[in-house]
């Protein structure tokens, strides 16, 4: 029984990974952001489903803006290709 561990020290190594993943941060968020709203919603628990979503929105943003972004680059590349090629079919230099 080596492994065995009071209550509270469980508490605690939750707690820590709680921290550790960015969880209580963005709970103590979201609670400020409700404790601040002036009128508050009838639903305080869709307030909190709603705005804890949108972390993940601004994922899937970045996501798009990258996809975005590289394709910009390879249309970039593939215009900077043509450019040369005309550039060398009509002897611009």
């Amino acid at each position: 029984m080596s492994n065995f561990k009071p209550p509270d020290s469980k508490k605690e190594e939750f707690r820590k990974y709680l921290e550790r993943a960015g969880v209580m941060d963005a709970l103590t968020k979201v609670l400020v952001s409700l404790y601040e709203e002036p009128e508050k919603p009838d639903d305080a628990l869709e307030y909190i489903r709603l705005h804890l979503g949108g972390i993940t929105e601004v994922d899937v943003e970045v996501k798009l803006l990258k996809e975005e972004l590289e394709e910009a680059k390879a249309k970039i590349t593939e215009l900077k290709a043509k450019l040369v090629k005309y550039e060398a079919d009509e002897g611009i230099e």
